[in-house]
């Protein structure tokens, strides 16, 4: 790392009381004594206590003895000491900070600096843990003893382990789409309040069926204390049909139900079934949080994915980790079992480009770095002519080469105006733990290009697959993606990533399948793989992700979505264009229940997250209930409530939140919500089914308010309609599904041409 490596021995030393291990998210105190070494700290000198980008330890505060954080520090010999807590005043990955400079005076070899992080001696409850479970948490001290600002980290740190605390959510996780007759598993876990997968359940689990019988299922499982998932292997289904799994306790309570599972029969196994898939996060060699070979394990066995890849940052990425990646991937790549993709993060600033994911194929591939800006090892230097250092030239680096590209949003975004390549760079990602990025897929119609639609975590907290907020500044739950191929391998995911052929999801399992139907033949493009170099086939049917020349004026698209919860709409659009919206409930069908969504970021960068703090009022009628949905931090939600009023605390990053309301009569008074985007007044009789919406600034910030049945059921949703495609250009057909819970599906988009 880019700090000074100056006779480390000679900087001092720091311990921590106590040092055991501590529960995610918990309230703890912490002594961190750190010991002046051999130079002392001279006058305006300082420490740094160093925190990993990704954790919300804290936050710490220096001003209400009372209140959690509050966080006292002494110098042994009375030195004035000043102090502050920085967000991102520090070389990363150890951004978090907390700054300790000497005034005045100085310290003495052996003299000390004590920090009580969460102190309680005045009635404080401690300061908060990071909220995910990390093996090895530290707490990182550099060192600047000289005055120079020059900072020596010492050569020991003090670390603690952070565990997952007791399960309270129930998790079921299946396949979506397979073959009669192909075995598949059924795994179980409890999340903690905080979404860490608990090893601490000691329960009995009995295990029902809706809807097709499912051959070799127990009817009970036990989860045991020190396994994070119970798991049923060898399950079948012998018979074409669908189902789901309910898993009960002792007394009878569902504790929750599996996604749909879809049996299909296809004797000669070349139809597309289901694999779901994370591509995208880091670990703690780059920015993210415990190692690499922790990560995959918690993807493969945690997160239940078919799919994985690790895309750590290239400016971050020395020679010995990429080719450790690498090792890594070959050894958990299993051709039928797990796929492993080796790649990196192309990470250049927007201006000359933006983020890109690059997927290799095979291992020993070149990483091609957008900068060596935190690379220190100067053996890593010799391959500077190597380098792409604007995204026109990484897709020059990466022509021939058997890799496929995807477009997305971190903390800088793609700018896919900039460069794009039609073959390499195969889809865009509308939505990571960074938030929804609609915007990045109406770019794509924009320019003509034909990208297919992903998501992932962009995880930095070592959950793929499974990535939750926490208490930090990420605003939404990490991604799916859900590929679409006739087995699971390398060879048949990297052709699914080139054809398109994969819906995104915000982190839901829903079972999505969008197709068209031509009456004529229409030449489908096949792709050429590395080379480019495409052919064509006849079809009369299209599914996602396709591209094809119709004659047809109109064709039949056809929708079947089967939600992991019920479904509140179908989005159905023609690129940038909302043609139609579907239900699967009527006017009639609606009741006293209020959905008010808040939704939009501020802008496309690093500061997008928006504050949606408010309150509302009705006038006229009464609040029976009001639940908060999409709402991924604890310390936000829902505050005060009387019985005709309520406060909340929300933020959007792009994608949507909201709160429901059961309205003790359906159409009688009126609404008042202040928040500091949009204030308003309305009728509650002029609430229906279509959105009321209200302006709010920003990049596609809005306040809607809309009616829902008071307890929505249907799970199906099945759309048949007729589109007309383009007599010029593209029509891109694709689909966006919402469930009640929040969640949301995209298709790819189907790009038919006349």
């Amino acid at each position: 790392m880019p700090y000074s490596e100056y006779r480390p021995e000679l900087m001092g030393s720091a311990t921590l009381e106590p040092s055991g291990p501590v529960t995610a998210g918990s309230f703890q105190s912490f002594t961190l004594v750190y010991t002046a070494g051999e130079f002392g700290l001279d006058d305006t000198g300082s420490i740094k206590i160093g925190f990993r980008f990704a954790t919300d330890f804290g936050p710490v505060q220096f001003d209400d003895p009372t209140a959690a954080g509050y966080t006292t520090i002494e110098a042994s010999n009375g030195a004035k000491l000043e102090y502050r807590w920085e967000f991102k005043r520090n070389i990363r990955p150890w951004s978090r900070s907390l700054y300790i400079g000497v005034m005045k005076h100085f310290l003495a070899p052996g003299d000390t600096i004590t920090i009580r992080f969460g102190d309680r001696r005045q009635g404080s409850p401690g300061i908060r843990m990071q909220t995910f479970c990390e093996e090895e948490f530290e707490f990182r001290v550099f060192t600047d003893v000289i005055a120079t600002y020059d900072y020596v980290a010492i050569p020991v740190s003090p670390k603690i382990k952070i565990a997952a605390g007791p399960g309270i959510e129930w998790l079921a996780v299946a396949p979506t789409l397979i073959r009669t007759g192909t075995p598949f598993k059924l795994c179980i876990k409890a999340n903690d309040a905080w979404g860490n997968p608990s090893d601490q359940m000691n329960d009995r689990l009995h295990l029902s069926v809706e809807g097709t019988e499912v051959d070799g299922l127990v009817t009970t499982l036990t989860c045991q204390p020190g396994k994070f998932s119970a798991v049923a292997d060898g399950l079948t289904l012998k018979e074409a049909g669908e189902t789901v799994i309910v898993v009960r306790d002792d007394s009878g309570k569902v504790l929750c139900q599996s996604n749909p599972v879809r049996a299909i029969a296809d004797a000669a196994s070349q139809e597309l079934v289901h694999f779901w898939g994370d591509t995208h996060g880091q670990s703690n060699e780059t920015l993210g949080t415990n190692t690499a070979h922790e990560y995959f394990l918690f993807g493969r066995d945690r997160a239940f994915l078919d799919v994985m890849g690790h895309q750590g940052n290239d400016f971050q990425m020395t020679g010995s980790f990429w080719k450790n990646l690498n090792a890594l991937t070959a050894e958990f790549d299993k051709p039928g079992k797990f796929v492993c993709i080796p790649g990196y993060e192309w990470s250049a600033n927007t201006a000359v480009g933006g983020d890109r994911n690059v997927h290799y194929r095979r291992e020993g591939e070149t990483i091609h770095r957008s900068s060596h800006a935190q690379i220190a090892d100067p053996t890593d230097m010799v391959d500077e002519e190597t380098d792409a250092h604007t995204a026109d030239h990484l897709f020059e680096k990466l022509k021939g080469k058997d890799c496929v590209v995807m477009a997305h949003v971190g903390g800088r975004y793609a700018d896919i105006t900039y460069a794009h390549d039609e073959v390499l760079e195969t889809a865009v990602e509308v939505h990571s733990d960074w938030g929804t990025f609609e915007w990045i897929v109406r770019d794509a119609f924009d320019k003509g290009f034909r990208v297919g639609i992903v998501a992932n975590s962009d995880g930095h907290k070592g959950r793929p697959g499974a990535s939750y907020p926490g208490a930090s500044f990420f605003g939404s739950q990490g991604g799916l993606t859900c590929f679409l191929a006739p087995r699971l391998d390398r060879d048949a995911i990297f052709n699914a990533m080139r054809r398109r052929h994969h819906y995104a999801t915000t982190g839901n399992r829903m079972l999505l399948d969008v197709s068209v139907t031509t009456n004529n033949n229409s030449a489908l493009q096949l792709p050429g793989g590395s080379t480019g170099t495409a052919e064509t086939v006849m079809v009369r049917k299209l599914i996602m992700g396709d591209i094809a020349q119709v004659t047809d004026e109109t064709v039949e698209l056809q929708v079947s979505a089967l939600g992991s919860a019920p479904i509140e709409r179908l989005d159905i659009f023609s690129g940038p264009q909302l043609i139609e919206t579907i239900r699967p409930h009527a006017v009639g069908e609606l009741g006293r229940r209020v959905r008010v969504t808040m939704e939009g970021a501020e802008y496309r960068g690093r500061a997008r997250t928006t504050v949606w703090d408010g309150s509302l009022r009705v006038n006229g009628n009464s609040i029976e209930r009001a639940e908060m949905f999409n709402n991924w931090n604890l310390d936000r939600g829902i505050g005060s409530q009387s019985q005709d009023a309520l406060s909340w605390k929300a933020v959007t990053t792009g994608n949507t939140c909201g709160i429901d309301l059961w309205l003790e009569e359906e159409k009688r008074g009126d609404i008042e919500i202040e928040t500091n985007h949009v204030s308003m007044r309305l009728p509650i009789a002029d609430i229906g089914i279509e959105d009321s919406v209200f302006e709010a600034g920003g990049l596609d910030r809005l306040l809607k308010l809309y009616r829902l049945p008071n307890l929505p059921q249907e799970h199906r949703l099945e759309h048949r309609m007729s589109v007309r495609v383009a007599d010029n250009g593209d029509s891109p057909v694709f689909v966006r599904v919402t469930q009640i819970d929040g969640h949301k599906a995209w298709s790819s988009p189907i790009y038919l041409y006349r």
